[in-house]
């Protein structure tokens, strides 16, 4: 019963810091990556389409993108969305292809985007420390139907501890790693 909620805690906490590390790699670095454009929706045919599933992204030199649109009539669709996307970015069409020049960030942007990362970095590390909460409640309510002792209770909630000071430890790596990416010119 413990090792199921200490496993169930890891499992959680892993999926936290995938769910941050999904989020971060949508943030610009000022270096062409084709994640930059995997939130965005294509209208085809009517139904919101993800960009990857109606044309080929991929990297041209390190500032630029380039998007091959599998269907000659669904360029405007993707210039559309990549336009009203909150990503500020131009693509420039040429036939099926479409190139996205990706502008030099300044310092100014730079620390903002710092600032947006930093946020989501707490909110994974929030998310962590409500799987801890979660887990140490499951625990009481053993302890409380008497299904476990006083001491098991408390092995497993310094256990739980363990494994979250882990998890926050990991979103701190992933924070400094997004953020070195970041101010790196």
């Amino acid at each position: 019963m413990i090792n199921d909620i200490l496993q169930d805690s890891k499992t959680r906490m892993e999926k936290s810091v995938d769910a941050l590390k999904n989020q971060l790699s949508k943030i610009r670095t000022g270096r062409a990556h084709p994640s930059l454009l995997d939130g965005i929706q294509v209208s085809y045919y009517g139904a919101d389409t993800p960009l990857r599933q109606c044309a080929n992204v991929s990297v041209e030199d390190a500032r630029t993108l380039m998007i091959t649109v599998f269907d000659k009539s669904l360029i405007q669709a993707v210039e559309k969305a990549i336009l009203t996307s909150d990503l500020g970015l131009n693509p420039i069409s040429a036939g099926t292809t479409m190139r996205i020049p990706l502008p030099p960030l300044t310092e100014e942007r730079r620390k903002d985007l710092v600032k947006v990362v930093r946020g989501e970095a707490e909110g994974a590390r929030v998310a962590v420390r409500n799987i801890r909460r979660d887990a140490n409640a499951d625990l009481k309510a053993l302890l409380k139907d008497k299904e476990i002792s006083e001491d098991d209770e408390r092995r497993a909630s310094d256990e739980i501890q363990k494994i979250t000071d882990q998890w926050v430890k990991k979103v701190d790596e992933v924070l400094a790693a997004k953020e070195k990416e970041l101010m790196e010119v």
